[in-house]
């Protein structure tokens, strides 16, 4: 008879990560799969984390001088043709609605009707129809510039789903900025490259490498595409967000044209920027164990849980007062410009199934606080950052005056853990067989960083057969001249290699 699991989750991580993240997202109540395959319903506490996400991100948006809008749904087939190179980058993955109504079928059932003169996408993005307007509010180079993004969902068909890494709908923000020349816009495409930087690594406590990608990587249309790639524990990597410099590759599509200053007439300069709710996946990935989900403080929707512990109604009611009394003193207080976000759990169900619960929902503090706790003015804590049964009692004046402090030590601690994951299992290597065995099926794998010669078929011929990918070119990585190992060519410096989501 097998024994019970020693973890929360199972299968473990060790065991199958795969499996392991879908039990994750179970366990945390965090969103599961609709009726429409490829698709989710985020459930509230999912929703939550994606708010908090939005709030941090809206912030930062707004004060690089951004404002929010939003654009249609439904884009004109003939706008994507406009742009040759961007409609065969998203061809595979749109969606098209060729009719506008339903009616009765022969036989019962429905049946569309209506067809349409012009097939509508779904947008994937929405670079051209955003364009299209900008071509009517460019006249002059004083309209100039526009930094507008929307908050939005898109549709990209997707044949292998995976809950928040990759659904067929998926909700995120896209910034499309016009300028009046190439240095502005590129000035902004590594701007929001550093807003998404920032963001990931002190708010979700998820280390980053910045770094341009390959030209066989880069966003369809665009003349540059910046990404920052993060480490998940199972050491693939995970693309977080993408900047995009276009050029004037959409605007010479889309006629976004203006007067300069010298009375030319001029195409504006454009860039595109975005993440995703697969930002909820990547969280996941980073920080959570074996007992479930983890969530960095900064972005907890609740920062402490207190849970009543009595036996009979007397107890009730002298629990319940010092644990309401508690909260409403630590809601008072402010942790990084926000109230302290506090849960008095009362539900009518045993003390250590609603532990487990907001252990595996990942609350960063738990309280528990009985009879014993309040005549001794202390509460018994549990930190998410340490074991299920690492707990210790801490006087109530204690607790209150450090809440702050040991929110942001959490915070550090997760931070350094995904960073020191990162350092041990990044590479340089130097030649085809150390790569091959680095990522062959029974190594740990990681973030190699190895010597590239540029695009290549023989390239190719290694990196397909081992499922790996070029992340990136690091923008801090250094001048080292030296030889791709797939060509021979000389290569300027080393880039990141990694199998990824």
């Amino acid at each position: 008879m097998a024994g019970k699991p020693k973890t929360a989750i199972s299968p473990t991580r060790e065991e199958n990560y795969p499996e392991w993240y879908q039990q994750v997202v179970k366990a945390a109540d965090l969103a599961e799969t609709s009726p429409v395959r490829g698709c989710m319903v985020i459930k509230p506490w999912g929703w939550a984390i994606w708010e908090g996400m939005q709030r941090q991100l809206d912030a930062r948006f707004k004060a690089t001088g951004h404002v929010n809008a939003y654009f249609p749904l439904f884009i004109p087939m003939s706008f994507l043709e406009k742009e040759a190179q961007h409609v065969e980058g998203f061809a595979k993955e749109c969606a098209v609605v060729t009719h506008h109504r339903l009616e009765p079928a022969p036989g019962g059932g429905l049946q569309p009707a209506g067809k349409l003169e012009e097939p509508l996408i779904v947008r994937p993005t929405s670079e051209t129809i955003i364009g299209a307007m900008y071509a009517k509010w460019v006249q002059s180079y004083r309209d100039l510039p526009i930094l507008i993004n929307q908050w939005a969902n898109v549709v990209r068909w997707e044949l292998r789903p995976r809950v928040f890494l990759r659904t067929a709908e998926f909700l995120w923000q896209e910034g499309h900025t016009a300028h009046a020349t190439s240095e502005e816009a590129i000035e902004e495409t590594l701007k929001m490259l550093d807003v998404y930087a920032e963001f990931a690594e002190n708010i979700m406590a998820m280390p980053v490498i910045k770094g341009e990608k390959t030209p066989d990587e880069r966003f369809p249309g665009a003349v540059n595409t910046y990404t920052i790639e993060a480490m998940m524990q199972d050491r693939k990597a995970l693309q977080a967000g993408t900047s995009h410099f276009l050029g004037q590759n959409f605007s010479r599509a889309q006629e976004i044209k203006f007067q300069s200053k010298d009375e030319t007439e001029e195409y504006a300069w454009t860039t595109s920027w975005g993440v995703s709710t697969r930002l909820v996946g990547g969280l996941i990935m980073t920080h959570s164990d074996d007992d479930g989900l983890v969530i960095p403080p900064r972005l907890a929707p609740k920062h402490v849980v207190i849970i009543p512990i009595y036996r009979n109604d007397e107890e009730q009611s002298q629990v319940l007062a010092y644990c309401e009394s508690l909260a409403a003193e630590l809601g008072a207080l402010r942790y990084h410009d926000e109230p302290i976000r506090v849960e008095v759990d009362n539900r009518d169900l045993r003390g250590g199934e609603k532990v487990w619960q907001h252990i595996k929902r990942g609350v960063p503090l738990r309280l528990e606080i009985g009879p014993r706790d309040i005549a001794d003015d202390s509460v018994f804590l549990g930190r998410r950052d340490q074991g299920p049964k690492d707990k210790s009692a801490v006087k109530r004046s204690e607790f209150i005056s450090r809440v702050a402090a040991i929110l942001d030590e959490m915070q550090q601690s997760l931070k350094q853990r995904a960073l020191d994951l990162r350092a041990a299992s990044t590479h340089e290597i130097d030649t085809l067989d150390e790569f091959r065995d680095f990522f062959a099926d029974d190594a740990s794998g990681g973030f190699a960083l190895t010597h590239w010669g540029g695009l290549d078929p023989q390239v190719d011929d290694v990196l397909k057969p081992l499922k790996v990918t070029p992340r990136c070119i690091p923008l801090d990585g250094p001048a080292e001249p030296g030889t791709c190992p797939f060509t021979g060519r000389p290569s300027p410096r080393r880039i990141v290699f990694a199998k990824s989501y």
